[in-house]
C-alpha cells in the first residue's frame, strides 16, 4: 500500500512529501490529516530535528479538499449542521493549530498548484518557495463555502488584509510571480531548481544553533498577537534560555511558557 506521506530525513533536515498526486494530494481526509500531524508533532519532539520541508509528490502541492468529502455523507459534511462543525474541528481544524505551536521551522516547497485548504496549508508553514509552475487560490467562494481550515485568519497575516479579501472574495487563481509581488512566497525559482534551492535554505538555517533558532521562531510567532511589551519580556526570558543552555546544547525539549498579560506587567 502506498503510504500518503513520506518522511526522510538528512543532516537534521526533515523533508515530508504529500504523496497522493493522482489525487493532486488533497489535505481534508482524516487519514493524511493524521499523518500529517503524527509526522509533524515527532519533527518537533526530535531534537536533532533543525529544519521541515514540505511538498507535494507530483504537479501539484495540494489542491486543498477532496471534494467528494465537502458532499452531504463525505466523511466531512453531515446531515446535521453541528455534526458538520464537529468534524471541521476534531479534522483540518487541528493543522493550523498545531502548525501555530510547535517550534521547529517548517518551509512549504510549493511544487505546484496550492489551492483552497492547499493554499492555507503553505500559509500555516514559516516560509514559502515557490517554483514557477505554482499557482495559488483561496478558492472556497467559488464552492458556495468559507475558508473553513483557519484561512481567514492566517492569510491576511501573510499578504495583508485588503490583498487577503480581496483573494478571498473573488477566488481568484494568482501565478508564482503575483504571489511573490503580493509577499504570498519569498522566492519563485525554476521547477528544476526548487528542491535544491529549499534544500540551500533548510541547510542555512539548520547550521545555526537549534535553541536560538526555535526560540526566535516562537517569539516571532508570538509577535503576531501580542504588544511590544509582552513581547519585550518574552524576549528576555527566551535570551536567559539561550544564555544558559548556549548554542552547543540539544534543542530545548520544554517550551516557552505562555505568560498573560497581568503576569508580564
Amino acid at each position: 500500500m502506498t503510504e500518503i506521506l513520506t518522511r526522510s530525513a538528512t543532516d537534521g533536515i526533515v523533508t515530508l512529501m504529500l504523496n497522493l498526486p493522482d489525487q493532486r494530494n488533497p489535505i481534508s481526509g482524516a487519514d493524511m490529516i493524521d499523518a500529517l500531524s503524527d509526522a509533524i508533532e515527532a519533527a518537533d519532539a526530535d531534537p536533532s530535528t533543525r529544519v521541515v520541508i514540505l511538498t507535494g509528490a507530483g504537479s501539484a502541492f495540494s489542491t486543498g479538499g477532496n471534494i467528494h468529502s465537502m458532499k452531504p455523507g463525505g466523511g466531512l459534511v453531515d446531515a446535521a449542521p453541528m455534526q458538520t462543525r464537529r468534524n471541521y474541528r476534531r479534522g483540518i481544524q487541528r493543522l493550523p493549530l498545531l502548525f501555530e505551536k510547535i517550534e521547529v521551522p517548517v518551509i512549504a516547497a510549493v511544487n505546484g498548484p496550492a489551492i483552497g485548504a492547499g493554499c492555507d496549508l503553505a500559509c500555516m508553514c514559516d516560509i514559502r518557495i515557490a517554483a514557477e509552475s505554482a499557482r495559488f487560490a483561496e478558492s472556497f467562494v467559488k464552492l458556495g463555502i468559507v475558508p473553513g481550515d483557519g484561512g481567514a485568519w492566517l492569510l491576511p497575516r501573510v499578504v495583508g488584509f485588503s490583498k487577503a479579501c480581496e483573494l478571498a472574495f473573488t477566488g481568484d487563481v494568482i501565478s508564482s510571480q503575483e504571489a511573490l509581488a503580493y509577499g504570498l512566497v519569498s522566492q519563485v525559482v525554476p521547477d528544476a531548481e526548487l528542491m535544491d534551492t529549499v534544500l540551500a535554505l533548510a541547510t542555512r538555517i539548520a547550521v545555526n544553533p537549534p535553541n536560538a533558532v526555535r526560540l526566535t521562531k516562537r517569539l516571532m510567532r508570538e509577535a503576531r498577537l501580542s504588544s511590544l511589551s509582552v513581547i519585550l519580556e518574552l524576549s528576555a526570558a527566551a535570551q536567559a534560555l539561550a544564555h544558559t543552555f548556549g548554542s552547543s546544547r540539544p534543542v530545548l525539549s520544554r517550551r516557552i511558557p505562555h505568560f498573560s498579560q497581568s503576569e508580564l506587567t
